[in-house]
């Protein structure tokens, strides 16, 4: 029962609940531990059984491997070591800091931050309610949830952390790359087509072939990029001095280029130029005008995101065995039409550069085509009615929630939210580098500074309405 959750209350201490337990939710919740000590009563809202398993971390196969490296993983920017101290202290024989651990170990290392502290007896101002959020309306200096099961708890503030969301509902013969190959795969020698050729169909490609398929796998995207790999460079020292104006797309791609090009002219590599780039690319996005912003997704962010989001060498390598073996062919193209049949579906295929079509026999299809970031197309009852509402408004892009630049939701009417924030993903359309461990764990931080000086500022949760638990 829910309400059997009910949290104690303090007469001075504020409320918040951080909706959704993922990585940006188990994030915010450690940084606002960390800051808040017991002045602010904190709620973390996640119906699944383990914290910190997202869509990224709830794998359970050993070759699917963080794509940072774990001397930048640590949950606190301040503390850079915390990770690998975990790590050493787990058994973790991982040789150094470099190194590229399996995700399903860094989702128990995230989900340690806060089943630890739930542990402790005298951590009552944090609780974990296991229910789906499903509304949320803010009235009378408060924020009201709504669960699935038809309850409501009131809380002083709300940190929405939603996280990523599978791009679509899929029927035979598509599958999600998210599911067990060997829960579907009937026909290890038949033939799989992979839709994208990103992160996610180098985890799928290994997936399937480690789980005894023997069949072809084709991978298929409109220009046929690859993931480039991580290799040991030092980060190139990049001042804010030397960067173009980003009032438009073109002299910053010239620029990133030409210093890649001169980095790797006097023998370094052009990763040090992205790594160093990394700390300025927020600021760059945010003085970027919205027509700019647009051309670079219509344009330049596929070759960005293959640059940017690298693959862990190990995987790397065995990425190269399976196209070296043949077995994996990379094929750029479009797929034009799928007819589906009783074991699986006839494909056809436009290769790039060609009036050809290639027809393909295939078991299954695999859609590794992204993730949903478009807040209108989300299955998150609660997002949607967040939208549909207006208390939380579409960013002209449609890849996130528009927030300012304190994580605060903007509503319908272009008013920033004083009670209702959203950090990870959710914010991307605002930050761009907002979806992976090293920014989200920044936003968390600052967010959560701001919020524990809001709430003792405002003497706590003393003279609101409100609950702190279900009812």
């Amino acid at each position: 029962m829910l309400a059997s959750l009910a949290q104690p209350r303090k007469a001075d201490a504020s409320s918040i609940a951080i909706v959704g337990g993922g990585a940006s939710g188990a994030l915010m919740t450690a940084h606002l531990l960390r800051f808040a000590g017991d002045a602010i009563r904190l709620t973390l809202i996640e119906p699944r059984a383990k914290i910190g398993r997202g869509l990224a971390y709830a794998t359970e196969h050993e070759s699917h491997r963080l794509n940072v490296r774990a001397s930048n993983m640590s949950a606190f920017p301040d503390d850079p070591d915390h990770f690998w101290r975990w790590l050493r202290a787990n058994g973790h024989r991982g040789e150094d800091r470099f190194c590229f651990v399996p995700r399903l170990v860094y989702g128990r290392y995230l989900g340690s931050l806060i089943e630890d502290r739930l542990a402790e007896s005298n951590a009552p101002h944090v609780r974990w309610l296991r229910e789906s959020a499903t509304s949320l309306n803010e009235r009378d200096g408060s924020v009201t949830l709504g669960f699935s099961g038809g309850q409501t708890a009131v809380f002083d503030m709300a940190v929405l952390c939603c996280g990523h969301e599978a791009s679509e509902t899929l029927e035979a013969p598509f599958v999600s790359p998210w599911e067990d190959p060997s829960s579907w795969n009937t026909a290890p020698n038949s033939t799989i087509l992979i839709l994208g050729t990103g992160l996610t169909m180098v985890d799928a490609a290994i997936a399937l072939s480690e789980s005894g398929h023997r069949g072809p796998i084709v991978a298929i995207s409109r220009r046929g990029l690859l993931p480039q790999a991580h290799r040991r460079v030092d980060v190139a020292p990049i001042a804010q001095t030397e960067l173009p104006s980003p009032a438009t797309l073109a002299p910053v791609l010239h620029w990133l280029r030409a210093r890649a090009r001169d980095e790797m002219r006097s023998g370094g590599d052009w990763r040090s130029v992205i790594d160093g780039l990394r700390p300025h690319v927020q600021a760059i996005w945010r003085a970027m005008p919205s027509q700019s912003r647009r051309r670079f997704l219509e344009h330049a962010r596929p070759w960005w995101d293959i640059h940017r989001h690298r693959m862990a060498p190990e995987v790397e390598t065995k990425l190269r065995a399976l196209q070296e073996s043949g077995q994996l062919r990379i094929l750029p193209g479009r797929m034009l039409v799928v007819n589906a049949k009783r074991d699986g579906a006839s494909v056809s295929i436009r290769p790039r550069a060609s009036e050809a079509v290639v027809r393909l026999d295939v078991f299954r299809i695999i859609s590794c085509r992204g993730l949903t970031s478009d807040p209108r197309r989300s299955s998150n009852p609660l997002v949607a009615q967040l939208v549909a509402e207006g208390y939380a408004r579409v960013d002209p892009l449609g890849i996130g929630l528009d927030v300012d630049d304190r994580c605060a939701v903007v509503d319908a009417r272009g008013r920033a939210s004083e009670r209702i924030f959203a950090v990870g993903p959710m914010s991307q359309a605002a930050f761009w580098e907002a979806i992976a461990v090293p920014d989200i764990r920044l936003q968390a931080a600052l967010l959560a500074r701001r919020l524990t000086e809001q709430a003792l500022d405002c003497g706590g949760g003393a003279g609101r309405r409100q609950v702190g638990g279900p009812r």
